[in-house]
């Protein structure tokens, strides 16, 4: 007898929705214009960072798809970066002041805002109850876009700071296994955040000090 043999053409998974973008430059004479433009072309920029979201938080099949355009505004102003906008159109303004204070290391810094906005776009909050910040540092992270000042430490909760959050769900990842983030953020599209997050930042702040990697905030 013959069992018959699973089928071999199975259809790939769907492609990675990319929105459309838009980018709106405010003052063209300003050096962090110049910076910008010198060290990154805006469509593919904006390409990878969305892809970086997908890549690390999602799988094909349940990344999120309401997004439409998200605009890139480049315009002086104090502070970094901010996202603001609508379910399908998003606005991600950017500093020119800031991207001309990291002109020494400008292409890395324009790239991991880049990712840490684009997540904002895309990220669920487990109805309102996961820190809106939660998961930008993770794909930040991981895209490779690390800060300088960026270590693991121990501070009061476990999302106290992008560095923080994106070492102890990196810990998280390599504890549970690979797609263990991808998990938790597919099931906050639905579900409140789980109280056992804080046991297992405990465990988290217990294997740093085992370590000898303890820096307290």
């Amino acid at each position: 007898m013959h069992l018959p043999m699973p089928p071999h053409d199975l259809p790939p998974p769907p492609p990675w929705v990319i929105p459309n973008f838009v980018l709106r430059v405010e003052d063209l004479s300003h050096p962090g214009a110049s910076i910008f433009f010198d060290c990154v072309k805006p469509k593919e920029a904006l390409k990878l960072a969305v892809e970086a979201s997908y890549t690390w938080l999602y799988t094909p099949l349940t990344a999120p798809t309401h997004v439409k355009t998200i605009t890139l505004v480049l315009r002086p102003f104090d502070g970094v970066a901010y996202t603001c906008g609508t379910h399908e159109m998003k606005e991600i303004n950017f500093s020119l002041d800031w991207i001309k204070s990291s002109e020494a290391r400008a292409r890395d810094e324009i790239l991991g805002v880049l990712v840490h906005e684009v997540v904002h776009c895309y990220q669920y909050n487990a109805q309102e109850t996961c820190p809106r910040g939660s998961y930008r540092g993770h794909c930040r992270l991981h895209a490779g876009f690390i800060p300088p000042h960026w270590r693991p430490r121990v501070g009061e909760k476990w999302d106290a700071g992008y560095d923080a959050t994106a070492y102890f769900l990196d810990w998280i990842e390599k504890r549970c296994g690979e797609g263990t983030i991808r998990k938790l953020q597919w099931i906050h599209e639905e579900f409140e955040i789980q109280k056992s997050v804080s046991t297992l930042y405990t465990l988290y702040c217990e294997h740093l000090e085992q370590k000898g990697k303890i820096y307290h905030t």
